[in-house]
């Protein structure tokens, strides 16, 4: 097993204003493009052959991968004139595969962070002789997501969608987002049209008699497509949480790059992230939270659970809780925002107009 292809041409429209000017996979989580982690964890399960599928804002990651070599893989970039679904886009991508036939080839999704053992993986796709494998977590509430019910060798019995009532939950096995196609399997998914695999590449296929296995793995898992979600996925890698081998530094309770600069009175902890040239002033509390590059914390502000965008700036005393800061965006002193209040890109809030509490 040596190539994979990655689907990263998502709008990311759930993690806005984060992803107006940055695609979903190149917002950065743990000091790097969360697309970083993806292939580094690739690339050590044995991969050195990866497509990105690329659509919304295309041209930013050739110039930032090039051809992939300084992570010793070799990428190509293909990108969709329209959007193409999941399943259309691995179509679309497969004259770039090497493999034959009946070999292996990964697929990702390019929005979930998962401590999944790819090698796992493709060696029960192998055991097994399947059409498709399919990487499976458990989740405690699986009614926001479709259920893929197994027998007790593990082959998949159905795609079930969201259930509705509690009858409906038959199972508590997720799809995960990860998968190995046999080669040939994806030159049967219709070309140039949308598709998607989840709705009908996969139940089309376990309706014509294909053999669909699901592995569950239920190590780490997180679907990054909302903003807690992503704040929180960048906390736990910076935690050791969350596996990666490409966290630039040291796993602890911050991270700080180089060129940020941060006052010796000021605290970050739970998995803090400050990026290249930010500034956090003296006095300032930050908990939990992404300070992107170029961002500004002034004096004595807090802030929990929150990704602050790149140039953005937080005035003094301004108090921040699950809330996303826009590119260039000015929150004036003393200002206090809550949970999923989002302001975007250069958007500018004056001193002390917006409050939860009194002035006193």
């Amino acid at each position: 097993m040596t190539e994979a292809i990655l689907l990263v041409g998502g709008k990311g429209t759930r993690l806005r204003p984060l992803t107006v000017h940055t695609p979903k996979p190149m917002v950065r989580a743990a000091g790097v493009p969360f697309l970083t982690h993806q292939l580094a964890r690739a690339r050590a399960a044995g991969v050195d052959h990866i497509v990105l599928a690329t659509s919304y804002l295309a041209e930013v990651f050739e110039p930032y991968f090039g051809d992939g070599s300084s992570l010793g893989l070799h990428i190509e970039y293909v990108t969709e004139d329209e959007p193409l679904g999941t399943g259309g886009a691995i179509r679309n991508v497969a004259s770039r595969l090497h493999s034959a036939p009946d070999e292996p080839v990964l697929v990702f999704n390019g929005d979930i962070l998962t401590g999944l053992d790819i090698r796992a993986l493709v060696e029960t796709h192998e055991r097994t002789t399947a059409d498709v494998s399919l990487h499976l977590t458990q989740v405690t509430d699986p009614r926001a997501y479709g259920l893929v019910p197994t027998d007790e060798t593990g082959k998949v019995l159905a795609f079930l969608e969201k259930p509705q009532t509690p009858e409906e939950i038959v199972t508590d096995q997720i799809n995960a987002g990860a998968y190995v196609f046999r080669r040939s399997v994806i030159d049967t998914i219709p070309q140039g049209r949308p598709v998607s695999v989840e709705r009908e590449t996969f139940p089309d296929l376990l309706a014509a008699g294909a053999h669909l296995q699901g592995m569950v793995d239920s190590t780490y898992w997180l679907d990054l497509g909302t903003p807690a979600a992503f704040v929180r996925g960048s906390a736990d890698l910076v935690l050791g949480r969350a596996p990666s081998p490409a966290i630039p530094g040291r796993c602890g309770d911050r991270l700080v790059l180089p060129t940020a600069r941060v006052a010796p009175d000021a605290k970050l902890t739970g998995g803090t992230v400050v990026g290249e040239g930010a500034f956090v002033a003296e006095g300032a509390r930050v908990f939990g939270s992404t300070i992107l590059p170029g961002a500004v914390i002034e004096p004595g502000a807090v802030i929990t659970d929150s990704l602050i965008g790149t140039r953005a700036r937080v005035g003094e005393r301004s108090i921040l809780t699950g809330t996303v800061i826009g590119d260039g965006a000015i929150i004036g002193p003393d200002n206090e925002l809550r949970d999923g209040m989002r302001i975007w890109c250069d958007a500018q809030i004056p001193a002390g107009a917006v409050r939860f509490s009194s002035d006193q």
